[in-house]
Formats: C-alpha cells, sequence, structure tokens
C-alpha cells in the first residue's frame, strides 16, 4: 500500500493549485535570480552547497529570501539527489527528531517520494522516531517541497520534525545521512517572532553573526529551528564547511505591519575547500 502525506497548508501558506503555484515560485525565482545577479556566492562554483537555512512563513512574507537560496540550487538541479529536510515542530511536541510514517509527501506540483534506504539507515538511532501527527499539519517542512521541486530534477526526502533534541543529537543524524554532493541538508527556521521592527533588526542581526561565526548555542526566541540550526552547525564544524548569508529581512520589509515582525533569513553552508 504507498501511503502518502498530503498537503496540508497549501491555499495559505502558499498557491493552492498548480499553475498558480508555479507561477508564483518562477517569478520569486526570476526575482532572486535579478537580485543576486551583480553578486557571487562564494563556494558555489564547482559543488552546490552541503546545506541551506531558509526561513517557512508563507510565500507573500518570505519566499523572496527562501527563493534566493533555492536559486542557488538550480544548477544542481541534475547532480542533487537526497534532500535531508528539518523543520521545527510548530504543533505536536516531540521527543527527538520525528520521521513520518508514509511512503511520499504531495503538494500541488506532486509527489515527493521518500528516501526509504537512508531512512532505514537512521530509524535504529535512540532519537529518531516515527510520528506521523508530528508531520500531518506541520508547515515547515511541506513549505519548502514546492521551491524544492521546482528547482531539482528527481530527487528523495528525508523528512525530520524536530522537537527536544541536543545538538548532538541532530548532528548525529545528520552525520549519518551526509552522503556527497548527490545530497544536500535543509534546515527550515524563521528568526525572531513578534518583535517591533527596530528591535527585530537588532536581535536578528545578532543571531546571523551567531551563525556565521557558527556558535551553535540559538534559542527558540533568537530561530524557531534553531535545534535543528545548532546541531547543523555542530556537523558543519566537524566536517569544515563555513557559513555564507544570502538574504536578511523580516515581514516589514515584505507584507506586514512593523509593529510586530518576524524575521527571515538563508544561508549557504559550504564546504572549505569548494572553488568560489
Amino acid at each position: 500500500m504507498h501511503t502518502i502525506r498530503p498537503a496540508a497548508v497549501a491555499g495559505s501558506f502558499y498557491p493552492g493549485h498548480n499553475q498558480a503555484l508555479t507561477d508564483n515560485i518562477q517569478v520569486l525565482l526570476k526575482q532572486a535570480a535579478a537580485n543576486t545577479q551583480s553578486t557571487t556566492a562564494p563556494g558555489m562554483g564547482s559543488v552546490p552547497p552541503k546545506a541551506i537555512v531558509v526561513p517557512h512563513a508563507g510565500y507573500i512574507y518570505s519566499g523572496q529570501t527562501a527563493a534566493i537560496a533555492y536559486n542557488k540550487l538550480a544548477q544542481w538541479h541534475d547532480t542533487i539527489k537526497r534532500v535531508i529536510l528539518l523543520g521545527p515542530v510548530h504543533r505536536v511536541p516531540v521527543l527527538g527528531l520525528a520521521l513520518p510514517d508514509v511512503d511520499a509527501f504531495t503538494t500541488p506540483l506532486g509527489e515527493v517520494k521518500l528516501d526509504k534506504t537512508a531512512i532505514k539507515s537512521i530509524t535504529g538511532m535512540k532519537q529518531v522516531v516515527v510520528s506521523y501527527p508530528a508531520h500531518a499539519q506541520e508547515h515547515s517542512i511541506e513549505v519548502q517541497l514546492p521551491f524544492l521541486q521546482s528547482v531539482l530534477d528527481d530527487f528523495k526526502l528525508v523528512p525530520l520534525a524536530v522537537g527536544d533534541a541536543t545538538p548532538e543529537e541532530v548532528a548525529e543524524v545528520l552525520d549519518a545521512l551526509w552522503g556527497g554532493p548527490e545530497t544536500i541538508i535543509v534546515i527550515s527556521s524563521d528568526l525572531s517572532h513578534f518583535l517591533p521592527y527596530a528591535v527585530a533588526n537588532e536581535v536578528d542581526k545578532s543571531t546571523v553573526n551567531n551563525i556565521l561565526h557558527m556558535q551553535g548555542n540559538l534559542t527558540h526566541h533568537q530561530a524557531c529551528g534553531g535545534t535543528p540550526v545548532n546541531g547543523l552547525i555542530l556537523a558543519a564544524k566537524k566536517h569544515h564547511l563555513h557559513p555564507t548569508l544570502l538574504d536578511l529581512c523580516n515581514s516589514g520589509d515584505t507584507a506586514g505591519d512593523k509593529g510586530r515582525v518576524v524575521g527571515y533569513a538563508a544561508f549557504a553552508f559550504i564546504e572549505d575547500d569548494a572553488d568560489a
């Protein structure tokens, strides 16, 4: 029996129909390409980034920031075959990192199959659990899928809803799934939540500085995906990656008022020996 986790936030966080969603993402990617045409992110020359950090709000709010990171992956559309996607839980508490008990996820753009071989390799870890409820309504993972479907060719997915876990536990899972250029890690995280615009700018700049200096001590007040980001930083140190900031803004810059904003940033983590 082929089991599927259907789209839960199509029509709210992003367009719910195939053509509208396709058009939306293509506009965002074209804007991203135009905005970054005059700059070259280091380490993108010969190998794809090993990891990216992208926001997960509604596309109207954070889509332009996410698109800047995903636009960087487009040139590797036929290289990347496995996506390790970690997002924080917002609705269902989880002890550890939760896999869904399904064969595929769906979005209006079609089906994304899970990488059963990769999943099997981590199911024996004490911090890895199986929880369909943790994934059923979780947007932090789902909103990344249409972007991935738009910039990559055939790929398989390892989705992990991250709850209460240590950086070491997250890093151990990432290590087990690390692979080569065919595998990319995607961490889904927004930054600060519901602060006044000026305050959020200062808090988020500090958080960005922490990440760029590989200081994996982020709290959930700094980043709702702080747990998986902290784990990525720990793994990145071990594997000699360095982070690059691709974009930073907040909802007050895009489609929200400036009284209570949510911060968004995009990063690429690149191997130290990659060509600039």
